[in-house]
């Protein structure tokens, strides 16, 4: 696993979220080497950035499963970055911080928290938190309230945060219909380097966001299935080739409408499943599986992704 410090130049680039395989036994064991099967799907597609939080169902994790995931994430290779997520709360992060700077990561995800929170109170906890992992930070802003009510409160904690060297990255994952536009985005790059920003919502706003916004990167959840597709759209817009960065990001939103629709993390977990990537198993409570008929509809859909895949991966053996 890459332990080097996270520098501007590794946000470059896409960072699939996967989802954590388990067991159908009575503890919903993690099944690793499921995860090791999906893991060698996404390498070969050429991802090497692997972000373990929403779509792992981390909010409901385990102290005990946690550290199986953390002593797992540190045997992978070493030019692999895993990143694995920590909280939301408080002193369950504080927890986890202990297990990080045990087995040496250099960075993670601070789930958002949705208790009662503000941005001086934040910014005092991450700064603990870290200090107690050792690590930097990756902070994720979901939604504008994420660091609390008083918004621009919230984004100056963060430039304060980046200023110390405590937050490494941030995953903006804001929702908007129409991505091009966003005036809190805009205030968070008057605050913050753009190189420490990455678009956080998968393929659907990327392409804007990559050429508007000038981000890096971008996280991705329909990529896990289709890796090389998602890294040939980076590809396209890191070359200011649009038209074709476009084609590629038409060919997730099936998927991603899917996901919209029915809830992104459970609808990639069965995606993977349906697609015949890994045996992705049960989920934890407090999030219900989608039903046999979302499965029945999600499963052309899934395959529709993976088999333009596989083609364009045989596309590009043939041309090596």
């Amino acid at each position: 696993m890459k332990r080097a410090r996270l520098t501007p130049d590794d946000l470059r680039g896409v960072f699939p979220v996967p989802p954590l395989v388990r067991r159908p036994d009575g503890r919903r064991s993690i099944d690793f080497g499921e995860n090791d099967r999906l893991l060698r799907h996404m390498a070969e597609g050429g991802m090497t950035r692997f972000l373990y939080g929403g779509n792992a169902f981390l909010y409901h994790v385990t102290l005990a499963e946690y550290e199986e995931l953390l002593r797992w994430l540190s045997s992978f290779a070493d030019d692999h970055w895993a990143i694995p997520s920590v909280g939301p709360s408080f002193g369950r992060a504080l927890d986890q911080a202990e297990l990080l700077r045990r087995h040496r990561f250099p960075c993670a995800m601070a789930l958002p928290c949705g208790d009662p929170r503000d941005a001086g109170g934040l910014e005092a906890g991450l700064r603990e938190i870290a200090q107690a992992g050792g690590l930097g930070l990756i902070l994720y802003l979901k939604d504008e309230g994420n660091f609390g009510p008083d918004k621009d409160a919230g984004l100056d904690a963060i430039a304060r945060l980046v200023d110390a060297g405590i937050c490494l990255a941030i995953k903006y994952a804001v929702v908007r219909p129409d991505p091009r536009h966003d005036p809190y985005l805009d205030g968070l790059l008057r605050r913050v380097d753009r190189r420490l920003v990455i678009s956080g919502i998968g393929e659907r706003p990327a392409v804007a966001h990559l050429r508007e916004f000038r981000l890096p990167g971008f996280t991705t959840g329909s990529g896990c299935l289709a890796p090389g597709l998602s890294n040939a759209l980076f590809g396209a817009c890191a070359a200011g080739e649009w038209e074709a960065a476009e084609r590629l990001r038409a060919l997730f939103l099936p998927l991603e409408d899917k996901r919209d629709a029915w809830g992104p993390a459970r609808v990639l977990h069965a995606a993977l499943d349906v697609a015949g990537v890994a045996a992705t198993g049960p989920i934890p409570p407090f999030v219900s599986a989608i039903g046999e008929s979302e499965r029945s509809e999600l499963r052309p859909v899934a395959q529709a992704l993976l088999a333009a895949e596989l083609e364009s991966r045989r596309g590009a053996s043939i041309g090596a």
